[in-house]
């Protein structure tokens, strides 16, 4: 017994020993020891409040080329953002700079302490992490920034990219309580003769623009109180599908100027700097740099031609001889003859921003930029002018403001005396049935009577995707297919069920209904077969003919067919199978926005119901859902319409239907042609249309 004692004692003390030497390594790998001592004071406190010195300094890779005056101003800009708690919006030419010119901001405010807390922000949190991660390469990395800044940069490199070293990295027997996440950096707590540095506890954090997680940027301080930022970074906060969408870019702004701006706290003010690209006229980086609209943010919008060369014949001489010379491969060397010989000439009249910005390929930042504009005029415009060029598709279309505010003033669902037909039209969905209901007068005067969703989700706004209320939900137990045939059931024995009062008490009922067979044809085709009211009721399918398909109206009948205008019903094909209509919907969406071009009052114009240009806004955004190309081919210009991405364009497809359906009725804008005979009651009729 006294033997197995002293072995289990034995055993205890070398286990203990074992302990303490593992512990007394553990700790020896914590200590990272005291900081090297700074290599250059002067050097360091000489950038301290010169942010243009700073980036020459300790980026000379970076900025190695000498600044334009464009850079110089927004130096002067960023620095007094960051010293004077300013904010500063600025747009400048791809390639010019200006994300690496707010990045070096950030490391300048929190290295020197300008800054305890400090955000960065973009369109996706996912592209803010990207920034983070250059903030992290440059403290880690910049052999410059070690040598003076030795008490940020040498923790983190005793981290060696592990950042779960950093939760009990010890300096001289003191925690440094630095964090290294993808969402955040906290720089390390030194002390220095007995006091912690400038820089010690900064906080670096990221957050996407509609991300949620804005609201969320604070921290509990060891004594109590709260710190919330100071400093934002706003790197485009835009992307190019919110740029297209009016009201995304109106919550972007609304977002940047309440929640972010508010971020600081309600008694101080945050500095604000927000590098950014004008991607369409009026989008959200459009408005900001708007110095009538938000002249709080002293937004700066540069350009790299400010006047372009006045030898317009020598240009264009250029680029076929350049054009020609890299079809068979030169790399552009013939273009570049061509110029060099003639630089004087087709310089004369050019500004560019920056003179010493072109690549070694060509031999001037003129020739430089006239190089991009004839690759891409468009980009060219919007990427390196910041002047985005109307879009060929928005020339000839009303906005979305526009369209919303086409207010005739009448109550809903009521119909002026002269209009004698109504018409529908139901798109239908997996998820909810659309529809449009218009009231129309022989001239083709279109009055806008109902439209809306079923089932109805109880808002004036709402995207197909947010769809709470489904065809699923309402008929609960149906299959896909079954849930479409109640919903139309109900739908369409409401609508087509009801009379609908004109003015001078006469009573209307819709006169035809199409239905959108995209989707589930034969369930929609299965529904009109036994559908009480399948004498109005019509299947419908649009197709978009282009400038080089052979049109409509060139096509050679085939038995039972008839043509109207840019429209056909197909014969019957077996006992089984319904008549439908073909729709070119290139030609009838270009007639429905023919239609709301055309002001209240004269002919052929289509107006809304009501008082509130609220209330359509969703109409009004679905209609501009897609845009116009104007297309040659075969001899003739069409309007080739596109959707634009991530938009619903469904009201769209029903009210450009209810346009075929209005001429299917015999509506017209002008005085046909003697039309041809036929049995049936939609006839064949030709028309030139306004």
């Amino acid at each position: 017994m006294a033997v197995e004692n002293t072995k289990a004692k034995q055993y205890e003390a070398h286990r203990k020993a074992a302990a303490d030497r593992q512990a007394r390594l553990a700790e020896a790998g914590q200590e990272i020891g005291p900081p090297p001592a700074v290599v250059n004071e002067k050097r360091r406190d000489g950038c301290a409040r010169d942010f243009k010195r700073f980036c020459e300094t300790y980026f000379p890779k970076y900025f190695y080329i000498r600044w334009s005056d464009d850079h110089l101003r927004a130096i002067r800009k960023i620095e007094d953002a960051v010293l004077a708690g300013r904010l500063f919006a600025f747009a400048m030419p791809r390639g010019s700079g200006k994300s690496v010119l707010c990045i070096a901001a950030v490391l300048w405010a929190a290295v020197y302490g300008h800054h305890r807390y400090i955000c960065l922000i973009a369109a996706t949190e996912r592209m803010a992490r990207k920034i983070l991660e250059k903030v992290y390469n440059a403290l880690e990395r910049n052999p410059l920034l070690y040598e003076d800044f030795p008490e940020i940069c040498h923790p983190i490199r005793k981290l060696e990219r592990t950042p779960q070293r950093a939760q009990k990295q010890k300096c001289e027997g003191q925690y440094t309580y630095m964090l290294w996440t993808k969402r955040e950096i906290v720089l390390p707590s030194i002390k220095l003769e007995g006091a912690y540095t400038a820089a010690s506890g900064t906080i670096v954090s990221v957050c996407g623009l509609t991300g949620g997680e804005v609201r969320g940027q604070n921290k509990d301080m060891p004594d109590g109180s709260i710190l919330r930022p100071s400093l934002v970074l706003l790197d485009d906060p835009q992307t190019k599908g919110s740029a297209k969408s009016p009201t995304q870019c109106q919550d972007r702004t609304e977002l940047l100027q309440g929640d972010i701006l508010g971020m600081s706290g309600p008694d101080k003010n945050i500095a604000g700097m927000m590098p950014c690209t004008v991607i369409r006229p009026g989008d959200m980086a459009d408005e900001i740099l708007n110095p009538e609209k938000h002249p709080e943010w002293h937004g700066e919008r540069t350009k790299m031609v400010y006047s372009w060369p006045t030898a317009e014949a020598l240009w264009e001489q250029y680029a076929n001889e350049r054009s020609a010379g890299l079809r068979r491969g030169d790399g552009g060397a013939k273009g570049n003859e061509f110029y060099r010989k003639r630089r004087t000439a087709m310089d004369a009249g050019g500004k560019v921003a920056w003179p010493d910005r072109h690549p070694p390929d060509c031999l001037s930042a003129i020739q430089h930029a006239m190089n991009l504009k004839l690759r891409d005029e468009p980009a060219f415009f919007a990427e390196y002018q910041n002047e985005p060029l109307t879009a060929k598709e928005e020339v000839e279309m009303l906005s979305v403001e526009q369209i919303a505010g086409k207010l005739n003033r009448r109550d809903e669902s009521t119909i002026p005396a002269p209009c004698g037909k109504l018409v529908m039209y139901v798109d239908v969905q997996k998820k909810a049935l659309y529809h449009v209901i218009m009231a129309l007068q022989p001239n083709f005067t279109a009055f806008l009577v109902d439209y809306g969703c079923y089932p109805d989700q109880k808002l004036h706004y709402f995207a197909y995707k947010s769809v709470r209320r489904t065809l699923s939900t309402v008929h609960r137990g149906c299959g896909e297919e079954a849930a479409i045939l109640a919903g139309l059931e109900d739908l369409i024995t409401d609508k087509l069920g009801r009379t609908y009062a004109r003015d001078d008490g006469a009573k209307l009922r819709i006169g035809l209904c199409l239905i959108d067979n995209g989707y589930q044809k034969d369930t929609v085709e299965l529904f009109i077969r036994q559908s009480t009211f399948a004498g109005i009721l019509m299947s419908a399918k649009g197709f978009g003919i282009g400038a080089s398909d052979r049109p409509m109206d060139d096509r050679r009948l085939k038995k039972g067919e008839e043509l109207g205008d840019n429209w056909l019903i197909t014969g019957s094909q077996g006992a089984s199978a319904l008549r439908m209509v073909q729709i070119d919907t290139n030609h009838w969406k270009s007639f429905l926005h023919a239609r709301l071009a055309v002001p209240i009052g004269d002919t052929g114009c289509l107006s809304l119901w009501g008082k509130s240009e609220a209330r359509h806004r969703m109409l009004a955004e679905q209609l501009t859902a897609e845009y116009p190309v104007r297309t040659e081919g075969r001899g003739r210009l069409v309007n080739e319409w596109s959707a634009r991405p991530g938009r619903d364009n469904h009201l769209l497809d029903c009210a450009t239907g209810c346009m075929v359906a209005g001429s299917m009725l015999g509506i017209r804008l002008m005085a046909r042609a003697v039309p041809k005979k036929t049995k049936k009651k939609f006839r064949t009729v030709k028309a030139t249309y306004l």
